[in-house]
């Protein structure tokens, strides 16, 4: 949702342009549009990736801000360019979506005519980009909170369907669900979904003796 606004915010607020593509990078480093205004954008956007080489890629791991006057004769991005062009795509200002301590992606403005991207659309873009990474940053925050009171909640429901089956105290329902997820491989969140929704983990179902079910030491410390 703050995705799909900043883009159509962009379209509204800079007159010129007629479209608008976010490119977003992973931690990975690999870049996809995730939303657009319009197809055309999208098409332009994933052209970059395809082909390795136009102005949001370059906004990303280069300079801030990028315009091309005129994909017609603009000689920077050779493969890309011309591509672009023949879908009628004549400008394109793509600007870096970035905080001080991280980079987001890009914001990609697209236009039909050439030469539709004046110094003071670049300079409206670049502020409105700076919003925007702080709208994404805001987001991502709040995505995060969100998702770790949510683990935390089925972490806790797993521990009491161990304390209520094999008489443990919370702390020692948790070390039980932690030596699972060490011993199977996998993520405390994933043993603790696994165990809500079937009642049991894996091991316990497969008759594995070395499965790590609660332990003498543990039972017995609730004795």
């Amino acid at each position: 949702m703050t995705l799909q606004r900043i883009a159509d915010g962009a379209v509204e607020i800079i007159a010129a342009c007629d479209s608008c593509g976010i490119s977003l990078r992973d931690k990975r480093g690999s870049v996809t549009t995730p939303t657009s205004t319009a197809p055309i954008a999208d098409e332009c956007d994933k052209l970059q990736y395809k082909l390795h080489e136009g102005p949001c890629l370059d906004a990303i791991w280069q300079d801030e801000a990028y315009v091309v006057n005129d994909t017609t004769r603009d000689s920077r991005w050779p493969k890309w360019a011309p591509e672009v062009a023949a879908k009628g795509v004549l400008s394109v200002l793509s600007v870096r979506l970035f905080l001080t301590t991280e980079t987001f992606g890009s914001l990609n403005l697209y236009a039909g005519k050439p030469f539709a991207f004046r110094s003071d659309d670049v300079e409206v873009a670049l502020v409105y980009a700076m919003h925007a990474a702080t709208a994404l940053s805001a987001a991502r925050l709040v995505t995060g909170l969100h998702d770790a009171i949510q683990t935390r909640h089925l972490i806790g429901v797993a521990q009491g369907i161990i304390v209520q089956r094999y008489g443990l105290s919370v702390e020692l329902s948790l070390e039980v669900l932690k030596r699972y997820s060490s011993h199977a491989n996998i993520k405390l969140r994933d043993v603790a979904q696994l165990l809500v929704d079937t009642g049991s983990l894996l091991d316990d179902r497969s008759g594995d003796p070395n499965h790590p079910k609660p332990t003498r030491r543990e039972r017995g410390a609730t004795g």
